[in-house]
């Protein structure tokens, strides 16, 4: 399914390079690959997903799918490329930028309340009244096909420049791209270990692949990586998670922000909070990673300007 998505991606997504910089590797005791999934279609990794899923509907009708922002905007463009209506559920705190971009890929945005009320219940609910396709964003089996075309491409990149093992840090919310990574990874680059990376007080996967069982977050606000805070892994993507995983990683947000500032400063690229857990986690928790080589998927830059200016101006000097 892995291969089957990459061939419809192919001409579609983008190919995102595998980046280095001296600078990090000083930082994190180890050369750093930083595979740069902010500079996909859409800003992030979940275009694969949504391209992925979209391309293979079969028939007419519109989809639907339930996002904090990402999916949502990788669903918009892959529906509205294939000429299909798409309805996105979203929480009301969701960023701007995020409800602004998916609105501006033609989709219908309805809002609801994170800490009160079910996004799984309002979309299941509107799929059924509207007669929509539900896409759901991690336990959808050709989501995880698409995100795992990040996997292909991180196998290949990797014996290009010389790397032929050591773990590989994913920003984990669902876990739908860490399975599809490590699902590619199993088959392509068996050498590599899949670590998750995760807020502090929101790492469920971690705690789930350590007590065997899925655990959930006791809340879903508080945290500004707002892109990978989800109630527990999902029920598709954790067995492939605790089968092929390390252990999770966990970070602050004062971490998360601080390695956003040196993606900026060192690899000129933006970042998002929840996309930059998994470079935190090589930068600054060392001591928990085996091997002379990490590679860390950035994965996604759909950040609010103003914290973005944060970041930079707080720890730009720091870089």
């Amino acid at each position: 399914m892995i291969e089957a998505a990459a061939g419809r991606l192919e001409g579609h997504a983008r190919v995102t390079p595998l980046l280095n910089s001296p600078f990090l590797d000083e930082i994190a005791g180890r050369r750093v690959w930083v595979k740069a999934e902010s500079l996909q279609v859409t800003g992030s990794f979940k275009f694969r997903g949504g391209w992925s899923a979209v391309s293979a509907m079969e028939g007419p009708g519109g989809v639907l799918a339930y996002s904090s922002g990402n999916h949502a905007q990788g669903i918009a463009a892959a529906a509205q490329a294939h000429g299909r209506e798409a309805v996105i559920v979203m929480p009301a705190d969701a960023p701007a930028i995020k409800v602004a971009n998916t609105r501006a890929y033609g989709a219908e945005v309805v809002h609801y309340d994170r800490a009160n009320e079910s996004r799984e219940e309002i979309g299941a609910r509107l799929a059924e009244e509207r007669g929509l396709t539900l896409i759901r964003p991690y336990d959808e089996p050709l989501v995880i096909a698409g995100q795992g075309t990040t996997g292909l491409e991180i196998a290949r990149q990797t014996a290009e420049v010389g790397v032929d093992g050591g773990d590989v840090i994913v920003c984990c919310g669902g876990g739908g791209l860490t399975s599809g990574i490590a699902l590619a990874l199993e088959e392509a680059a068996p050498s590599f270990r899949v670590r998750t990376a995760e807020p502090e007080r929101f790492d469920d996967v971690a705690r789930s692949l350590s007590a065997g069982v899925i655990q959930r977050n006791e809340t879903l606000s508080g945290s500004i990586c707002d892109a990978i805070v989800t109630p527990q892994p999902g029920e598709l993507t954790f067995p492939i998670m605790h089968r092929l995983c390390g252990p999770g990683m966990t970070v602050t947000d004062e971490e998360a922000l601080r390695a956003m500032a040196l993606a900026f400063m060192r690899l000129k690229i933006v970042v998002e909070p929840g996309g930059a857990v998994a470079l935190a986690a090589a930068l600054f928790h060392g001591g928990d990673i085996e091997g002379e080589d990490v590679v860390v998927v950035v994965s996604g830059g759909n950040v609010d300007p103003g914290v973005f200016a944060d970041a930079i101006s707080t720890y730009g000097d720091a870089a």
